[in-house]
């Protein structure tokens, strides 16, 4: 469903944005970075299913560098996950050193944002659910809301 007014996205408490991807150095070696590629949509799966681990929301793009937008509870819950010899995770990392290394065949990258609440803004206009827009709560843009200045320093309620 697209909305096509103004709208904005709010999540209550902090919470961790998560930015991780991968690059194709070396296109015709696919038997390197297919693993790689394919690897994410079943960690993003198991996550899926244990909504207790708290990831809230992952949105994926493809291309030669893919990125992938994760919103996490806390950073506790990510970083519990990355070690969890039980999840898909650490499997993955240990074939990945193990296969590819740093023979630069196959880039992979990640970043992470801690975010207070509060500390952040966002807008979407003629969207669907997108991002923090479908991790939180979306609502239209109401007055005092209208510029990215008045939604990051809100005035307070009379």
């Amino acid at each position: 469903m697209i909305h096509t007014q103004r709208m904005s996205a709010a999540l209550q408490g902090d919470f961790v944005l998560f930015l991780i991807g991968m690059r194709i150095n070396k296109p015709l070696l696919a038997h390197k970075w297919l693993p790689v590629m394919r690897a994410m949509p079943g960690m993003i799966a198991e996550l899926t299913h244990q909504p207790q681990r708290g990831l809230l929301h992952a949105e994926m793009w493809f291309g030669r560098t893919t990125l992938m937008m994760q919103y996490w509870r806390s950073l506790d819950q990510l970083l519990a996950y990355a070690a969890d010899r039980h999840s898909r995770h650490l499997p993955a990392w240990r074939d990945f050193n193990r296969r590819i290394g740093t023979d630069g065949s196959v880039g992979i990258w990640h970043e992470t944002y801690c975010v207070s609440a509060g500390r952040y803004e966002n807008i979407y206009v003629n969207m669907p659910p997108f991002g923090l827009g479908r991790a939180g709560e979306l609502a239209p843009v109401g007055p005092g809301r209208h510029s990215a200045r008045q939604r990051l320093h809100p005035e307070p309620e009379q």
